[in-house]
């Protein structure tokens, strides 16, 4: 019995055994054929990678190995007429810092502090930087480091981890303060100036033009960017340089300034503030553009420390504003040539036509008088005297007869309220008033008590210094003379018909202000060994009361510098074959003939030689 069970007992474990084994068998048999579904997988995924899409990965590798890497051109030179240097690159050195190599930024920074001036602005500027490159480019830290500086740095240099003192190029303005506000200068770019200028050209510039030529021709003097095609590690480090395009740099720009004739301009001016300008009778070519005071456009190249800018801005002086462009002066008693001129075209007065000056002008019916600058009056007087003279009695009475409409017509031929179009962004309008102007600035009537006034230019009519130059030049010619320029003419040549024999009575006229017995500026030919012809301006900063006397020029000394009249004075060279125009605008200067005029006859002695 015992042998029976065991033996029953021995079976059942037989047959558990296999079945154990089959159902082991049938597991080996499922995780086969999972392992075999994801070898197919795999070599099906590398299937696709090696054959399929292996042209797509494999450019991607290459992406990954090769990179572009912009280059800058160099900024084109800025010549004068006679190829002479107004604006250059000029080598520099500045330090230079890579963030990997640097293991305690405040310890680096203090011991560069130590070494050379580190202003907080520079610092802010270089921690900006630093958080945007990658660890192993080098960020700027100060730039146009001192020969002093560059000892210094490099007798230390063993103790400065991760910095670098680098050889650049920078933009240098060798005449300072002299072409400021002509050529301008070129700051820092910024994000906005890159979507605006695009990133593809100027990916590699760090400077772009802000003001004046700078700014006015920045794709000629930009140029175009290189590039380089390097090779790279897996950090984005350079290995080598695989291929190389050169930059177009920027192309040099002959201006048509005078470098001569800028600086006697300037240093007529003497310290005043005013503007001086003078063109080329011919073409309207610009052969000086001064607007003093100036400033440096050297302390912007790099960036103006906020302290020096304030301190610009706040200059009563007013240094960065440029006043031959966008000055706004009443033209005074410069206006009278352009006006007799209107005046014989339109038939309203005869040059040989006498009228009688006693000191005053009273509108028919209008209890209000309008005085002469010369007490007492001129007494008879015929246009060549009037000019000479000044006579405001003269113009008044012609401007009436005129009217406004008519003078408006008349000064807008010689370019008086628009743009003269010289190759400049920012150019002011100044403004020639009409009925039509006044009713729409200010819901008012024209009176005529303000034509009376802008007979000698004073009222609502103003000019820039420019403008006074253009029409000047345009007398001159009698008639036609181009639209002033720098480098290329950007308005057509302009056209005034008038007879000949009214051109040559205001010319007469404008000949008598400085050789006549009784002009108004006749002392200035005494000091002056050349012939020309001009006309003096005298434009009131404060109103004076109906019943007063004008403050005659030579008690202008006596006012406060801020009330004093500001100086003006428009005149050509030589008298017979006219071959310059010239401009001048002194702020406060007190009188025409006293100021400007000797300023302009320096500058006319100097220029006709």
């Amino acid at each position: 019995m015992k042998l029976a069970r065991w033996f029953k007992q021995a079976s059942a474990r037989v047959r558990d055994g296999a079945a154990e084994l089959k159902v082991i068998d049938r597991r080996f048999q499922w995780l086969g054929a999972v392992m075999l579904a994801c070898l197919l997988l795999l070599a099906g995924r590398f299937a696709q990678l090696q054959i399929v899409d292996h042209e797509l990965y494999a450019s991607r590798a290459e992406n990954n190995r090769v990179a572009l890497r912009a280059l800058a051109p160099t900024r084109g030179l800025i010549l004068d007429r006679k190829g002479r240097v107004l604006a250059e690159n000029r080598p520099a050195y500045r330090l230079v810092v890579v963030p990997e190599r640097v293991p305690d930024w405040e310890a680096m920074l203090d011991q560069v502090g130590a070494l050379v001036t580190i202003s907080d602005d520079e610092r802010a500027r270089f921690n900006r930087a630093r958080q945007r490159a990658r660890r192993f480019q080098a960020v700027p830290l100060k730039t146009n480091l001192r020969s002093d500086e560059v000892a210094r740095l490099a007798a230390h240099r063993h103790r400065l981890l991760g910095v670098e003192v680098e050889p650049y190029l920078t933009r240098h303005y060798p005449h300072g303060a002299l072409f400021a506000h002509v050529l301008g200068y070129v700051g820092r770019i910024d994000e906005r100036d890159l979507e605006r200028l695009g990133p593809d050209r100027y990916r590699a510039s760090t400077h772009v033009g802000r003001t004046g030529i700078e700014q006015a021709y920045e794709r000629v003097l930009h140029g175009q960017p290189g590039v380089e095609t390097v090779e790279t590690n897996a950090q984005g480090r350079t290995v080598r340089v695989l291929e190389r395009q050169a930059p177009a740099n920027g192309q040099d720009l002959q201006l048509t300034l005078d470098l001569d004739f800028q600086r006697a301009a300037a240093e007529a001016l003497d310290g005043h503030a005013g503007a001086v300008v003078v063109l080329d009778v011919d073409t309207g070519a610009v052969r000086a553009l001064v607007s003093a005071p100036g400033y440096d456009p050297n302390q912007f190249v790099n960036g103006i420390a906020p302290s020096a800018y304030q301190a610009l801005l706040d200059n009563p002086r007013r240094p960065l504003f440029n006043r031959f462009l966008q000055g706004a002066y009443e033209p005074g008693s410069t206006i009278k040539p352009f006006l007799a001129l209107a005046g014989l075209a339109e038939g309203v007065i005869d040059s040989d036509e006498e009228m009688f000056s006693r000191g005053w002008f009273e509108l028919d019916g209008e209890g209000r008088r309008y005085r002469d600058w010369k007490r007492g009056g001129h007494g008879w007087v015929d246009l060549t005297k009037a000019l000479a003279e000044s006579v405001n009695v003269y113009f008044y009475e012609m401007a009436v007869d005129l009217g406004i409409d008519r003078m408006a017509r008349e000064l807008a031929l010689f370019g008086f309220g628009q743009p003269t179009g010289i190759d400049l962004l920012g150019e002011g309008d100044g403004l020639l008033p009409t009925r039509a102007w006044k009713r729409g600035q200010f819901g008012e009537a024209w009176f005529p008590g303000e034509t009376v006034i802008t007979g000698i230019g004073q009222g609502f009519v103003v000019a820039t210094p420019l403008q006074l130059a253009h029409a000047t030049a345009l007398l001159a010619a009698e008639g036609r003379t181009g639209a002033p320029y720098l480098h290329t003419p950007t308005a057509p040549s302009q056209r005034v018909v008038h007879a000949d024999p009214h051109w040559d009575a205001v010319k007469a006229g404008m000949v008598e202000v400085i050789h006549g017995p009784t002009g108004t500026a006749r002392a200035v030919a005494q000091d002056v060994p050349i012939r020309f012809a001009g006309k003096t301006g005298t434009a009131q900063v404060f109103g004076l009361p109906d019943d007063a006397d004008a403050v005659d020029e030579r008690e202008q000394d006596n006012l406060p510098e801020h009330l004093r009249n500001h100086a003006l004075f428009v005149g050509f060279a030589p008298i017979d074959d006219p071959k310059w125009a010239i401009s001048v605008v002194v702020e406060h200067g007190g009188g025409g003939a006293t100021v400007a005029a000797p300023i302009g006859a320096d500058v006319m002695a100097r220029v006709v030689q």
